[in-house]
């Protein structure tokens, strides 16, 4: 197989991979999709974020330290999805799990297409569409944002899209204690698992939120 003409960010991501208990075989289609995130994101302005070494940390290992959480899952929909983070990485490691791009933005959105046609990504798919307009009520075991501001308005736009026992997985730095006293009634806290990102010193943590009993 060729690989992806990204090789000086290869060591990273296959030790990145290591780190996180993952395929080191994961490091050719992840390398793929940030090649082509680097391209588009010089015209189109997608990521703040320019230097590849931080994209590896940031965008790609930092979406990977919840895949436990999600490998056992059958769907999720990642909200606010912009260049496909942490959509896109979770798809490409969870072949089993069925993942939705939501993403509101023209740009963002023919980015991603362009993203899931390049890699060759059965199991995803875009939703050129508001979360809260998102016509699939229950379709989704999870729902997860990156971008999204807090717990409570991930639920308020996209919670009528999680399945009888969903878990809303919301990924976020220190631990958000302030937005688990402000969850909406009728939601509750399952867990708050500390996450590891390789070469990231600050803190993450993966909020699971479900409706309460």
């Amino acid at each position: 197989m060729t690989h992806p003409p990204m090789d000086p960010l290869r060591d990273p991501v296959e030790s990145g991979l290591g780190a996180l208990g993952l395929d080191p075989a994961l490091a050719d289609p992840l390398l793929a999709y940030l090649s082509l995130l680097q391209r588009w994101n010089a015209t189109y302005n997608l990521t703040a974020i320019r230097d590849p070494r931080q994209m590896v940390t940031l965008h790609l290992l930092d979406s990977l330290a919840m895949q436990p959480h999600v490998a056992g899952l059958g769907s999720l929909a990642d909200l606010g999805s912009g260049p496909g983070l942490p959509g896109i990485p979770l798809a490409i490691a969870c072949p089993g799990l069925r993942v939705t791009l939501v993403e509101s933005n023209g740009k963002k959105a023919r980015f991603l297409r362009e993203a899931l046609r390049h890699l060759h990504l059965g199991n995803a798919r875009v939703a050129e569409s508001r979360a809260e307009a998102l016509d699939e009520p229950g379709a989704y075991q999870a729902i997860t944002a990156r971008a999204l501001a807090t717990l409570a308005d991930i639920l308020v736009v996209g919670g009528h899209l999680l399945a009888p026992g969903g878990r809303l997985l919301a990924m976020k730095g220190a631990r958000p204690d302030a937005e688990i006293a402000a969850l909406p009634p009728g939601w509750q806290v399952e867990a708050i698992h500390p996450l590891r990102v390789p070469g990231l010193a600050a803190e993450r943590h993966l909020v699971v939120v479900a409706r309460g009993n």
